[in-house]
């Protein structure tokens, strides 16, 4: 797929959610709820997608670092 397929194909959803949205004021409970649900499920993705990507940046940028380099022994056979 090249790179103006995938825009074109971007472009076509996006014409056909803004279409969808235009209707939703006329549409009927099911579908209301249909969207409502599609419309949850999205935004529940987006805030943990969010929030992880939240803590690993915290934990990799964070400016105190714990690598505190414990030295290990071998055990000694009995």
């Amino acid at each position: 797929m090249s790179a103006t397929d995938f825009v074109e194909e971007i472009r076509s959803v996006g014409e056909r959610l803004l279409l969808k949205l235009q209707q939703l004021p006329q549409a009927e409970p099911v579908e209301l709820v249909a969207f409502s649900i599609i419309a949850l499920f999205t935004a529940t993705v987006l805030v943990l997608l969010l929030i992880a990507c939240s803590c690993c940046c915290a934990h990799c940028c964070c400016s105190e670092r714990r690598d505190r380099e414990i030295p290990v022994r071998p055990r000694k056979p009995r």
